[in-house]
C-alpha cells in the first residue's frame, strides 16, 4: 500500500512554548499541538544572552506561539507591565506570536507538585514546573 501524499506534504506538528518570567531566570515548558500536554523543558538565565538561547530553542522545536504567564493583580501592576513589555520585545525579536495567560498561584502549585512527587531542591525546578502549569492551563482553555 502506498501513501497518497509524499512526506514533503505531511503536516508539521507545531509546538508551543510556555514561559514563567522572572528577573533572574525564566522557566520554560513545551507542548505540541497534537498531544496538548505540556512538559517542563528547563530554565534559562534572564541575561543579555537570553534572546539568542530562546531563539535557538524556537527554531529547533518548531515553536509557533509563545505563552507568557502574567499575574493580573492591582497590587502588582509594575510586574504585569514588565512581563507585557518582555513579551512584546520577544515577539518583535523572534517573529513568533506571544500570548499572555493568567499565572495566579502557579509557583505555589509548582511547589506542591514537586513536593507531591517527592522532589527535593524545589527552587531548582519550580520555574520550569510553573511554566508547565501556565502552558497547560492555556492549552486546556484554548481552541488554537
Amino acid at each position: 500500500m502506498q501513501k497518497s501524499t509524499g512526506s514533503q506534504n505531511m503536516a508539521k506538528v507545531s509546538s508551543f512554548l510556555g514561559l514563567d518570567f522572572g528577573k533572574a531566570k525564566i522557566g520554560i515548558a513545551i507542548a505540541d499541538s497534537e498531544t496538548k500536554i505540556a512538559f517542563a523543558f528547563g530554565v534559562l538565565k534572564n541575561d543579555k544572552n537570553f534572546q539568542t538561547r530562546i531563539g535557538a530553542i524556537i527554531q529547533r522545536e518548531n515553536i509557533s506561539k509563545i505563552i507568557i504567564g502574567v499575574t493580573r493583580h492591582a497590587k502588582d501592576r509594575q510586574g504585569e507591565d514588565e512581563k507585557m513589555n518582555f513579551g512584546k520585545e520577544l515577539e518583535k525579536n523572534c517573529g513568533i506570536p506571544v500570548e499572555f495567560s493568567d499565572e495566579m498561584f502557579s509557583t505555589k502549585m509548582a511547589h506542591a507538585n514537586i513536593k507531591m512527587r517527592g522532589g527535593k531542591n524545589i527552587a531548582q525546578f519550580d520555574d520550569q514546573e510553573a511554566a508547565r502549569i501556565i502552558l497547560q492551563g492555556w492549552l486546556d482553555e484554548s481552541a488554537f
